[in-house]
């Protein structure tokens, strides 16, 4: 019941993990009233009912912006796993993929990431992603943002392409992660990266510093 528990509450986004937290970044996710199929096809009920993170900001090449390119993001959870869908939608067919390799080099593909600190303290936590192809990307994050990507650790992600879009979903075992007992709201962020289109962007606005995401991320 611990895990349950525990995700019954919000999940915040924050700027980076060593800044404060912006309570006006809150995404509510509620337990799946049915079992997911992680397809990339985003057709299971529970999404139907889940809130949707969305108007993603600009963060390069400026960072005054909301995003040119759309992409929405849900979250929920069941009594092993938790579940995440992005669907990153695109201006143009192709995609831009260097490597299908895991832990691929972020600047040279479309790719979608998410950031979780579970133990609400700004400085530690995990993240998960994958390009437009479909190559996994995952990590430890320490020092506030930093991402150490010699951490690999088994989870189940599907991508699928679409004429205008493409879809990564995930399911994240509880057993793959490290949380603290009582911790009720964990930060979180998004990050998409769309060659094409020259676009980073993010779920949290930034302004006035560099954004400790992925163009800062390396392994140890």
């Amino acid at each position: 019941m611990r895990r349950i528990v525990l995700f019954l509450s919000l999940f915040c986004c924050t700027a980076s993990f060593a800044q404060k937290k912006n309570s006006g970044y809150q995404l509510h996710i509620r337990r799946a009233a049915a079992a997911i199929t992680v397809d990339g096809s985003g057709d299971d009920a529970a999404w139907q009912q889940s809130e949707t993170a969305h108007d993603f900001f600009m963060v390069l090449p400026m960072d005054t912006s909301h995003a040119r390119v759309r992409t929405d993001v849900k979250m929920t959870y069941d009594k092993n796993n938790l579940y995440l869908i992005a669907i990153c939608y695109r201006p143009q067919r192709r995609y831009m993929v260097e490597s299908l390799k895991r832990d691929f080099a972020f600047g040279k593909n479309d790719n979608f990431l998410f950031f979780m600190d579970p133990f609400d303290d700004r400085t530690y936590g995990f993240s998960f992603g994958a390009n437009a192809a479909g190559a996994q990307w995952d990590g430890t994050m320490y020092d506030g943002g930093k991402v150490d990507l010699s951490w690999d650790n088994k989870w189940n992600s599907v991508v699928k392409n679409y004429p205008d879009k493409w879809v990564f979903e995930a399911s994240i075992p509880f057993k793959t992660i490290r949380y603290k007992k009582g911790i009720k709201e964990w930060g979180i962020n998004f990050s998409r990266l769309d060659i094409r289109e020259a676009e980073k962007s993010s779920w949290r606005l930034y302004r006035g510093s560099s954004p400790r995401l992925p163009s800062h991320t390396r392994a140890r």
